[in-house]
Protein backbone atom coordinates (compact mmCIF):
# COMPACT_ATOMS: atom_id res chain seq x y z
CA UNK A 1 0.00 0.00 0.00
CA UNK A 2 1.38 3.14 -0.94
CA UNK A 3 1.04 6.39 1.62
CA UNK A 4 -1.28 9.18 0.36
CA UNK A 5 -1.49 12.88 1.85
CA UNK A 6 -4.51 14.31 0.74
CA UNK A 7 -5.27 18.49 1.69
CA UNK A 8 -9.04 19.03 2.04
CA UNK A 9 -10.74 22.70 1.87
CA UNK A 10 -13.86 24.17 2.12
CA UNK A 11 -15.69 27.19 1.93
CA UNK A 12 -19.06 27.27 1.14
CA UNK A 13 -22.11 25.22 2.96
CA UNK A 14 -21.34 23.71 6.30
CA UNK A 15 -17.82 23.13 5.73
CA UNK A 16 -16.83 21.29 8.69
CA UNK A 17 -19.60 18.90 7.69
CA UNK A 18 -18.49 18.94 4.77
CA UNK A 19 -14.77 18.14 5.09
CA UNK A 20 -16.45 15.24 7.50
CA UNK A 21 -18.30 14.01 4.67
CA UNK A 22 -15.41 13.77 2.33
CA UNK A 23 -13.22 12.02 4.83
CA UNK A 24 -16.03 9.49 5.08
CA UNK A 25 -16.11 8.89 1.47
CA UNK A 26 -12.59 8.59 0.88
CA UNK A 27 -12.63 5.95 2.94
CA UNK A 28 -15.22 4.28 1.67
CA UNK A 29 -13.80 3.89 -1.63
CA UNK A 30 -12.36 0.15 -2.23
CA UNK A 31 -8.61 0.78 -2.53
CA UNK A 32 -8.11 4.17 0.05
CA UNK A 33 -7.77 3.78 4.03
CA UNK A 34 -7.80 6.68 5.70
CA UNK A 35 -5.55 6.34 9.42
CA UNK A 36 -5.40 10.15 10.50
CA UNK A 37 -6.75 13.28 10.42
CA UNK A 38 -5.67 16.51 11.14
CA UNK A 39 -6.85 19.55 12.82
CA UNK A 40 -9.12 21.86 11.38
CA UNK A 41 -7.62 24.96 10.81
CA UNK A 42 -9.31 27.90 9.37
CA UNK A 43 -7.88 30.00 6.50
CA UNK A 44 -7.85 33.17 4.56
CA UNK A 45 -8.34 32.75 0.94
CA UNK A 46 -4.93 32.95 -1.36
CA UNK A 47 -5.42 34.63 -4.63
CA UNK A 48 -9.09 34.50 -6.55
CA UNK A 49 -11.55 36.67 -5.93
CA UNK A 50 -12.84 37.95 -2.10
CA UNK A 51 -14.66 34.84 -0.55
CA UNK A 52 -14.77 33.99 2.84
CA UNK A 53 -12.00 32.16 5.18
CA UNK A 54 -11.47 28.34 4.38
CA UNK A 55 -11.85 25.42 6.86
CA UNK A 56 -8.43 23.11 6.29
CA UNK A 57 -7.53 19.92 7.24
CA UNK A 58 -4.92 16.96 6.06
CA UNK A 59 -5.87 13.39 5.65
CA UNK A 60 -2.98 11.00 5.88
CA UNK A 61 -3.63 6.99 4.69
CA UNK A 62 -2.91 4.68 1.97
CA UNK A 63 -3.59 3.76 -1.18
CA UNK A 64 -3.83 -0.01 -3.42
CA UNK A 65 -4.79 2.41 -6.48
CA UNK A 66 -3.10 3.59 -9.21
CA UNK A 67 -2.47 7.41 -9.88
CA UNK A 68 -5.16 7.63 -12.50
CA UNK A 69 -7.83 5.67 -10.44
CA UNK A 70 -6.76 7.94 -7.14
CA UNK A 71 -6.98 11.34 -8.89
CA UNK A 72 -10.70 10.21 -10.46
CA UNK A 73 -11.72 8.86 -7.03
CA UNK A 74 -10.63 12.40 -5.35
CA UNK A 75 -12.47 14.16 -8.27
CA UNK A 76 -15.44 11.74 -8.13
CA UNK A 77 -16.02 13.00 -4.06
CA UNK A 78 -15.60 17.05 -5.11
CA UNK A 79 -18.28 16.32 -7.63
CA UNK A 80 -20.52 14.41 -5.41
CA UNK A 81 -19.91 17.77 -3.12
CA UNK A 82 -21.34 20.09 -5.81
CA UNK A 83 -17.74 21.42 -6.73
CA UNK A 84 -17.85 23.43 -9.90
CA UNK A 85 -14.50 24.83 -11.09
CA UNK A 86 -15.70 28.24 -12.78
CA UNK A 87 -13.47 30.97 -10.98
CA UNK A 88 -9.50 29.76 -10.56
CA UNK A 89 -8.84 29.50 -6.91
CA UNK A 90 -12.86 30.44 -6.09
CA UNK A 91 -14.89 29.65 -3.61
CA UNK A 92 -15.42 25.88 -3.31
CA UNK A 93 -18.14 23.04 -1.36
CA UNK A 94 -14.80 21.00 -1.21
CA UNK A 95 -11.21 20.76 -2.63
CA UNK A 96 -9.32 17.76 -2.46
CA UNK A 97 -5.89 17.85 -3.69
CA UNK A 98 -3.01 15.09 -3.64
CA UNK A 99 -0.04 16.30 -1.94
CA UNK A 100 2.26 13.30 -2.01
CA UNK A 101 1.81 9.37 -2.58
CA UNK A 102 4.65 8.15 -1.31
CA UNK A 103 8.10 9.86 -2.22
CA UNK A 104 6.55 9.45 -5.84
CA UNK A 105 7.51 12.39 -8.33
CA UNK A 106 4.73 12.16 -10.59
CA UNK A 107 4.08 14.58 -13.87
CA UNK A 108 1.74 13.96 -16.09
CA UNK A 109 -1.29 16.64 -18.12
CA UNK A 110 -3.78 15.43 -15.52
CA UNK A 111 -1.66 15.01 -12.39
CA UNK A 112 1.20 16.30 -10.90
CA UNK A 113 2.64 15.03 -7.35
CA UNK A 114 3.68 16.25 -4.79
CA UNK A 115 1.61 19.02 -5.15
CA UNK A 116 3.27 21.50 -7.17
CA UNK A 117 2.38 24.77 -4.66
CA UNK A 118 2.29 22.60 -1.12
CA UNK A 119 5.27 23.94 -0.07
CA UNK A 120 5.13 27.53 0.00
CA UNK A 121 0.84 27.25 1.00
CA UNK A 122 0.57 27.90 4.65
CA UNK A 123 -2.89 26.45 4.39
CA UNK A 124 -1.56 23.35 3.45
CA UNK A 125 1.64 22.73 5.78
CA UNK A 126 0.73 23.68 9.04
CA UNK A 127 -2.11 20.79 8.63
CA UNK A 128 0.11 18.66 7.32
CA UNK A 129 2.71 19.23 9.93
CA UNK A 130 0.05 18.81 12.34
CA UNK A 131 -1.23 15.23 11.32
CA UNK A 132 2.30 13.75 9.79
CA UNK A 133 5.49 16.18 11.81
CA UNK A 134 7.88 13.53 10.15
CA UNK A 135 6.55 14.58 6.61
CA UNK A 136 8.69 15.08 3.53
CA UNK A 137 7.80 16.67 0.72
CA UNK A 138 9.83 14.73 -2.24
CA UNK A 139 12.00 17.18 -3.75
CA UNK A 140 11.45 19.78 -1.49
CA UNK A 141 12.15 19.04 2.11
CA UNK A 142 10.78 18.36 5.32
CA UNK A 143 7.05 19.90 5.84
CA UNK A 144 8.37 20.97 9.64
CA UNK A 145 11.04 22.94 7.75
CA UNK A 146 9.23 24.50 4.69
CA UNK A 147 6.43 25.58 7.60
CA UNK A 148 9.04 28.49 8.95
CA UNK A 149 9.66 29.85 5.51
CA UNK A 150 6.08 30.71 4.71
CA UNK A 151 3.66 33.39 6.08
CA UNK A 152 1.09 31.21 8.39
CA UNK A 153 -0.46 34.24 9.85
CA UNK A 154 -4.09 33.49 8.06
CA UNK A 155 -3.95 29.76 9.51
CA UNK A 156 -5.84 29.27 13.23
CA UNK A 157 -6.80 26.05 14.38
CA UNK A 158 -10.24 25.71 15.22
CA UNK A 159 -12.16 23.55 17.60
CA UNK A 160 -13.81 21.49 14.99
CA UNK A 161 -12.16 17.89 15.27
CA UNK A 162 -12.73 15.52 12.09
CA UNK A 163 -13.17 11.53 12.84
CA UNK A 164 -10.89 9.09 10.88
CA UNK A 165 -13.30 6.29 9.84
CA UNK A 166 -13.35 2.98 12.02
CA UNK A 167 -11.50 0.38 9.62
CA UNK A 168 -13.03 -2.26 11.33
CA UNK A 169 -10.06 -2.86 13.58
CA UNK A 170 -7.29 -2.72 11.11
CA UNK A 171 -5.61 0.73 12.05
Amino acid sequence: MRRIALALGSNMGDSAEILQGAIDDLAAVDGIEITAVSAVFETEPVGGPEQKAYLNAVAIGGTLLDDVSLLAATQQIEQGWHRVREVRWGPRTLDVDILAIDDEIIATEDLVVPHPRAHERGFVLVPWLDVDPDAVIAGRGRVGQLVAAVDVTGVRKTSVVLAVPDHGGAQ
